[in-house]
């Protein structure tokens, strides 16, 4: 174990939605290089508050990179610049002695600014409630291996359940789209037999949820970049596929 010295961190704070934003420096003497970027948060606000001031307010839970909620933008980079990591598992081993260290709140229009570090990504929540379920009444529920379901589509599946809805994607696309989010939560029912009845239905409610909040997908791929589970963009170009489909499959035919 070694000690990094002299750290400099650059800490975005803000009063609220309507606050006037500011950066704050703050001057870390020592801290293992084995702590958290988040125990660093930690340690900082621990002797904000011995001073009398306010501590910074950041999301965090599980801490285990699964819950998605520790989202913060690290010198310009979502989650900072260990790929395939969440901000909760980036450690100070990453940085080195001396240098400034940029912290910000994801940088998007439809995230506003609760305060300081933590933003509102309830428009995540709005496009899985427009359809992210499974509602076919289906009886008890029969053995796994009943369905046969191929390998690589099973695959495929859990690859993008295993999207954590942190909204880094969002955060780095430059045009603020949630493509490969909802993608992601499309695919994983999508894909399995289970999801076929309400298929088309779920991938026309749910993308045109994600046009009432988010920017539209160019390609410029830097979702799949930041993603810190590496979610692949093949995901977007089913759910371009099955959008499609689902203007054909659920129009109304006309009385004739």
């Amino acid at each position: 174990m070694s000690t990094l010295t002299n750290l400099t961190l650059k800490i975005w704070r803000q009063d609220g939605p309507t606050g006037q934003g500011r950066f704050e420096s703050h001057q870390i003497p020592e801290i293992s290089d084995e702590a958290s970027f988040l125990e660093l948060l930690d340690i900082l606000n621990e002797r904000l508050i011995e001073e009398g001031k306010e501590a910074i307010v950041f999301d965090h839970d599980c801490r285990e990179g699964i819950c998605g909620t520790c989202s913060l933008m690290i010198d310009g980079q979502a989650h900072g610049p260990s790929k395939g990591a969440a901000t909760c598992q980036i450690h100070m081993r990453t940085f080195n002695s001396g240098d400034e260290i940029v912290v910000e709140p994801w940088r998007a229009a439809a995230f506003p600014v609760i305060k300081d570090l933590m933003v509102d990504r309830a428009p995540l929540d709005r496009i899985i409630e427009a359809g992210g379920y499974i509602t076919a009444p289906t009886g008890g529920a029969p053995d796994a291996n009943l369905i046969p379901i191929p390998k690589p589509v099973a695959d495929a599946s859990m690859d993008a359940a295993a999207c954590i809805g942190c909204g880094a994607c969002v955060a780095a696309c430059p045009n603020g789209a949630a493509s490969l989010f909802t993608s992601a939560k499309l695919a994983h029912l999508n894909l399995l037999p289970q999801g076929q009845a309400e298929r088309y239905k779920r991938a026309e409610a749910m993308v045109e949820k994600m046009d009432e909040y988010f920017g539209s997908c160019t390609n410029h791929g830097e979702c799949q970049a930041a993603c810190p589970k590496e979610i692949s963009i093949d995901n977007i170009a089913i759910m371009n596929i099955d959008y499609l489909k689902s203007k054909f499959k659920n129009r109304k035919l006309l009385d004739r």
